[in-house]
């Protein structure tokens, strides 16, 4: 019996233009405001190193630069190692030439990932696991069960199902479902469930022929659901909920709403932080 290879690329796109965070993204990637005392883009390489992928690659963009700085060897890393920067594995980089959504972020990484299965990660996207494991490694583990594209889901509220990829899927076992369609942003009316894609996706190597046959929707930006909806007609994907809590930084009042609720979790902020 073969040994399962095991999946070592992650693929961060932290490209997009931060346009609901004008006019702090004149000068600062979104990616890099701060979670208390490190920026977003840290955690999401922290969740990518704990979940056994120490082989990443962040797409940026125009105006992304201080990312690249951040991960640069520093001075100060050794003296001041209490955050692991110095125990992360090497980074490499890309450059999206346009801003054309996600799908066309992606396929940026083609020569990245190779043959492999790799895990894409959004930039802007913290999660903490309620378990010993990262919520990746809980996606991880179910791609390997069922060897088929997965992603990331969980229930979503009636007020938010615009804003998400909503899957139409039938629940194979516990929080795991095999999709039958994506309905990318619906209206509530049109939402075929409840149950919106969040954000991590595990991927195989054929997806780039996909990508390429898709064509640009909404503000001419590629959508990796009508990627997906391709690959559905020939091919099985599978969805599992997320084991944990994911905090979404992608508008100004979602990043404060992270930041104090990470301060009030922390003994060194907790007094400050707290509700009286």
């Amino acid at each position: 019996m073969l040994e399962l290879e095991k999946i070592k690329k992650c693929v961060i796109p932290a490209a997009g233009l931060g346009k609901r965070f004008y006019p702090l993204t004149r000068a600062q990637p979104k990616e890099m405001l701060p979670i208390l005392d490190k920026p977003v883009i840290h955690y999401v390489v922290e969740e990518a190193f704990n979940s056994g992928l120490d082989e990443i690659l962040i797409i940026v963009g125009a105006g992304k630069e201080s990312i690249i700085n951040y991960f640069d060897k520093h001075r100060l890393d050794e003296e001041m190692d209490d955050y692991g920067i110095s125990e992360m594995p090497d980074i490499y980089f890309v450059r999206q030439k346009d801003q054309k959504g996600l799908a066309d972020a992606i396929k940026y990484a083609e020569g990245f990932t190779c043959d492999e299965s790799f895990v894409v990660l959004l930039g802007d996207t913290i999660y903490k696991s309620r378990t010993g494991k990262t919520v990746t490694s809980h996606i991880i583990d179910s791609y390997y069960k069922t060897m088929c594209q997965t992603v990331a889901v969980e229930t979503v509220p009636d007020s938010k199902v615009q804003d998400y990829g909503i899957i139409d899927a039938v629940e194979t076992e516990e929080g795991m479902y095999r999709i039958r369609n994506i309905v990318e942003k619906p209206s509530l009316a049109e939402a075929p469930g409840r149950l919106g894609i969040t954000g991590i996706y595990v991927l195989e190597n054929n997806i780039y022929q996909y990508l390429e046959k898709i064509k640009p929707g909404t503000n001419n930006e590629y959508q990796l659901a009508d990627a997906f909806n391709l690959y559905l007609k020939e091919k099985e994907m599978y969805a599992k909920k997320i084991d944990g809590a994911r905090y979404d930084i992608g508008t100004k009042e979602l990043w404060v709403e992270t930041f104090l609720k990470f301060a009030a979790e922390d003994e060194r902020f907790r007094a400050s932080f707290s509700k009286p």
